[in-house]
């Protein structure tokens, strides 16, 4: 009996496969559907490479078929590269397709500026599906920037690569602090001065460029300056940092100084952490920063210290900083002052003034709209560095506004003696719903002779800016915002950040208030 079992059961499987027909593939050179007619790489820098895009092919026959070659138009000359059923190349052949089934290519490329249509600097080309005679096509396109590409050196071997290291001081050991990066010359060989940065191209910047030592980094009107990953600026000791900025007729920004990621695609364009700060070292001196917007970094400026003079370590005019992983302006000691400063989604706060300090600011927007509840607008703190204080020397908001997603809009630590701050014609939102800053002498708005005229939000209806649209960081006023005619004209003596005229009762923050729906 066990025998006729096992004798059933080999039957069965001879029988099953007997039946079972082989997939049969036809040659086909037409009837396929594409997800795109054509590929739009988005803008590249001239010899890097570009991210991976995806075209989807469909077969929508109820027929299994071959397409006889997958290729570039222009062969192995090609700048483009191609992935088709896990293999990469230029050209492939007798690519199977299920009936009723859909095919993956991927696409990326690497080209030079010299390889792009002098006329429009793009690149193009196609995949063609079918044979050298008888094709469909989709097209690809990509458009290539060239750029000034500011990188530290390297020697060694690709297997064991060592790169060029800066110093940016020495630790409680006396060890040199290094990071990677380069310094920045006048005479570089393939640059010439850079430390004259023009709107004639992009800068890209690989690790850490570093201004020495009693020089200065100029920033025409119109600069773009792209940072990769973990890269930044140093404003070494007696160095200067001079963006010279501008106001803009048209949406192209074409005035504005703009340090971004060198991302350039669409999805990256508001992606916070991109890269590293703008990094002005203790003793850093005279840097003005006028009408430049800094997006997407960890903190966008990092000010370590001062020159020690009353003359402020920074001037800020006309400043955008948005979505940083950290804190848009993180201070530590420093001497600040800012007019027109704009500042939104950061994951911790949008200004922090630490360890004491001297700070000014005037007609500043300090919005944070993070995703998550934990961010606030302001910190402002005093503390010991190697156990000698650190007071807060000056804190003076005048017609701010600080508002965002979370309740408390303020920190305030106070830890020494010295804790000089002074709001005054300011909209704070402070809405402790929970009262657990009641008996706190640091916000009695009502009462503390440190808050003046100041306008508090106090819960989540009354008192509000009325920003035009904060996931898009416009933080014009609206013609109900408390903030409208709210300010002390006293202070008002520039113009907004849109440059119009701050004239009759002016309001608070960085933008005069417009009528809007």
């Amino acid at each position: 009996m066990r025998n006729f079992f096992i004798f059933l059961i080999l039957l069965t499987t001879v029988i099953l496969s007997s039946c079972r027909s082989e997939f049969t593939f036809e040659p086909s050179i037409g009837n396929l559907a594409f997800s795109k007619d054509t590929v739009y790489l988005d803008t590249v820098f001239s010899n890097i490479g570009s991210s991976t895009y995806t075209l989807k092919v469909y077969n929508k026959t109820n027929k299994n078929i071959a397409i006889p070659k997958v290729r570039l138009a222009k062969g192995q000359a090609s700048k483009y590269r191609l992935m088709v059923d896990g293999l990469s190349g230029k050209e492939f052949e007798n690519i199977e397709l299920l009936a009723n089934d859909s095919l993956f290519i991927f696409v990326e490329m690497t080209s030079s500026i010299a390889d792009a249509n002098p006329a429009d600097f793009l690149y193009t080309d196609q995949i063609q599906f079918g044979d050298f005679t008888n094709f469909q096509k989709v097209e690809l396109v990509t458009l290539i920037q060239d750029a000034y590409f500011i990188y530290p050196s390297r020697s060694g071997s690709s297997a064991n690569y060592t790169y060029e290291q800066i110093q940016l001081g020495v630790d409680a050991n006396n060890n040199p602090i290094t990071i990677t990066g380069s310094n920045l010359s006048t005479s570089d060989p393939i640059n010439g001065n850079e430390l004259h940065w023009t709107n004639t191209k992009p800068y890209v910047i690989y690790g850490y460029a570093k201004i020495p030592g009693n020089q200065t980094l100029t920033v025409d009107a119109g600069a773009r300056v792209h940072f990769h990953a973990n890269s930044g600026l140093i404003v070494s000791e007696n160095a200067s940092l001079v963006v010279n900025g501008n106001h803009s007729t048209t949406d192209a920004l074409e005035n504005e100084v703009i340090f971004e990621g060198d991302r350039l695609e669409p999805q990256y364009r508001d992606v916070a952490g991109q890269w590293g700060t703008i990094w002005f070292l203790p003793g850093s001196k005279n840097n003005t920063l006028d009408h430049l917007t800094i997006k997407n970094a960890t903190v966008g400026l990092l000010i370590s210290g001062n020159d020690g003079t009353n003359i402020p370590t920074l001037d800020l005019k006309n400043t955008q900083i948005y979505n940083c992983t950290n804190v848009g302006i993180l201070a530590r000691t420093g001497n600040i002052t800012g007019k027109n400063v704009v500042v939104n989604n950061c994951g911790q706060a949008s200004l922090a003034c630490t360890f004491g300090g001297k700070y000014d600011f005037t007609h500043c927007t300090f919005a944070n709209y993070w995703s998550t509840p934990n961010q606030t607008c302001l910190v402002v703190s005093d503390d010991k560095i190697n156990n000698v204080p650190t007071p807060l020397e000056t804190a003076n908001f005048k017609n701010c506004i600080f508002y965002g997603s979370a309740n408390l809009s303020l920190a305030l630590q106070k830890n020494g003696m010295a804790f000089n701050y002074q709001f005054t014609n300011c909209l704070i939102k402070f809405f402790d719903s929970n009262n657990q800053y009641g008996s706190n002498a640091l916000y009695q708005f009502a009462t503390n002779p440190k808050f003046i005229n100041c306008i508090i939000g106090t819960n989540s209806t009354t008192n509000k800016p009325y920003f035009k649209n904060t996931p898009t960081n416009e933080f014009i006023i609206g013609e109900q915002s408390a903030a409208k005619g709210s300010a002390n004209p006293t202070f008002s003596t520039f113009n907004d950040i849109l440059n119009k005229p701050r004239t009759g009762s002016t309001d608070m923050g960085a933008y005069n208030y417009i009528i809007f729906n």
